[in-house]
């Protein structure tokens, strides 16, 4: 297993992958010595998130290899399927999930996402399209939706 952590505009990213694919993208709260090497096998993880953050890359393009049981492999391949800029509520996911009675496990399994961004758990939100919970926390949910959000907003004051 490889690691590095990189800076973004919402705070320090573990990286880890392996030769299966990339295994977790995790944000991290406390401040964190910055990689002075990034792994090759990590090289175009990290490339692909820079373009994220610079608006130059709305489609990652790696080789996931998520640890999970099989319904958040399931949860998590949905989540895959929201288009970028975009969002869903849980509910819908449940309905695309097949059961609209799976809403709790799905939202569980949401929040176990362990490839934070690539894998696009902060594109689901309430069914009233209120910010839920977000296990990056919700201030980095809020940037990462207005990040990828077709309609700029300039300030007004």
């Amino acid at each position: 297993m490889e690691r590095v952590v990189i800076d973004s505009p919402i705070g320090f990213l573990e990286i880890k992958g392996a030769k299966a694919g990339l295994v977790s993208v995790i944000f991290m709260d406390n401040e964190e010595a910055i990689s002075a090497h990034i792994p090759e096998i990590l090289v175009t993880t990290v490339t692909q998130l820079k373009e994220y953050f610079n608006k130059e890359r709305s489609l990652f393009q790696l080789t996931l290899a998520p640890e999970g049981t099989q319904f958040q492999q399931k949860v998590w391949k949905e989540l895959q399927e929201i288009p970028f800029g975009k969002t869903t509520s849980y509910q819908k996911m449940a309905n695309a999930l097949g059961d609209p009675k799976v809403i709790r496990a799905a939202a569980s399994a949401n929040g176990k996402n362990p490839i934070s961004i690539i894998i696009p758990c902060h594109r689901v939100i309430g069914t009233d399209g209120s910010l839920t919970g977000y296990a990056g926390g919700l201030h980095r949910k809020k940037w990462l939706l207005a990040h990828e959000s077709p309609v700029t907003q300039g300030e007004l004051f």
